[in-house]
């Protein structure tokens, strides 16, 4: 669901950065206050983990359409509202400015339709409530589910209200939504499952994340060390390898602007802020579609088979998620540092 700049005017993409830049602003003033020396770590690897996930682009039967994880309500659970806003917007900058996935005036609108939902809807009105019931695999299950749904159902909703109003692509709401909400369901319960699955073991494994227990009690199979080196090799797993089995059919987004214009991709204006940015970020983007600007040196050929072996798309996995961990970890670190001086 990473919009391209063709789908935006200046002002709609103006206005969405402003928007954007506000809740991260705000963001960070609250994680300011409770910030700890456990959740720094915790943010660079889930950070990496989210970054690598979003490679995989799972194949939705019978439709000719591929998703992949948001991984905003994941975040929001694992960090809580604030930190996981700062991490998938640290993730989606990075995404559009080193690998060209997505616009650079596109990057507000993106962040506010994949982080706002999930991180302060969802994960508190209906996620939260859903677990505060009882605490268990299936409510943890459930509560994942509807969240997923919604903030994808609302993500998507917002991308095509932010195409028509900006009037540029000629996409008509009435079919243009017709086409995003169905298959963002698909997604969403997608989502839903993985991100369950996840906060089930990270439960299980340090449930004084979620809980004030006595440290006594927590259990012993993994300390916050071994927690966190988990996720990191898991991380860098799915990025330099999972990675190759990607699907090869377009993402939800694509497919909707297919089936609306009949047409794979709206051409942004060739003049103006469109085209500056554009060049803007091919200059600058050193892993345009996840592989190496100079992929020259390396073996790589374009290949319909399944998986797609590619050590190019390894090396931007793996420099992706090294480059989201640090990120991760040096904006912890200052927001720390801010907390403690003043």
């Amino acid at each position: 669901m990473h919009m391209a700049d063709a789908l935006l005017s200046p002002a709609v993409g103006g206005g969405m950065w402003a928007v954007s830049a506000g809740l991260i602003w705000y963001s960070s003033r609250k994680v300011k206050d409770d910030l700890d020396d456990n959740k720094v770590p915790l943010m660079g690897v889930l950070g990496a983990f989210v970054f690598a996930a979003q490679m995989i682009n799972f194949t939705i039967p019978g439709t000719g359409s591929s998703g992949h994880l948001g991984g905003g309500l994941l975040l929001a659970v694992l960090l809580g509202p604030h930190a996981a806003f700062i991490t998938l917007s640290s993730i989606l900058t990075i995404q559009a400015f080193f690998f060209a996935d997505g616009g650079l005036l596109a990057l507000g609108s993106n962040i506010f339709n994949l982080g706002f939902y999930p991180c302060f809807l969802a994960y508190p009105l209906i996620y939260k409530a859903i677990t505060r019931i009882k605490e268990t695999r299936l409510f943890i299950t459930i509560g994942a589910l509807v969240a997923a749904i919604v903030s994808l159902q609302l993500g998507s909703f917002s991308v095509v209200l932010q195409t028509v109003f900006s009037g540029i692509s000629e996409l008509p709401f009435d079919v243009f939504v017709l086409m995003m909400q169905p298959i963002h369901l698909a997604i969403g319960l997608v989502e839903g499952l993985a991100t369950a699955v996840v906060v089930i073991f990270i439960i299980k494994a340090k449930p004084d994340l979620f809980k004030d227990k006595d440290p006594e009690k927590t259990s012993k199979r993994f300390d916050s060390k071994k927690l966190v080196a988990a996720i990191a090799v898991s991380a860098i797993v799915i990025s330099v390898s999972v990675s190759w089995f990607a699907s090869t059919h377009p993402d939800g987004l694509e497919w909707a602007i297919m089936k609306t214009s009949g047409i794979e991709e709206i051409e942004a204006p060739e003049e103006g802020v469109h085209r500056s940015l554009e060049n803007f970020q091919k200059s600058f983007a050193q892993f345009p579609d996840y592989q190496p600007a100079n992929n020259d040196l390396l073996e790589h050929q374009e290949s319909e088979t399944w998986p797609a072996v590619d050590s190019g798309t390894s090396i931007a996995g793996f420099v992706g998620s090294l480059l989201t961990l640090v990120t991760m970890v040096v904006l912890g670190l200052l927001m720390k540092r801010n907390r403690q001086n003043r």
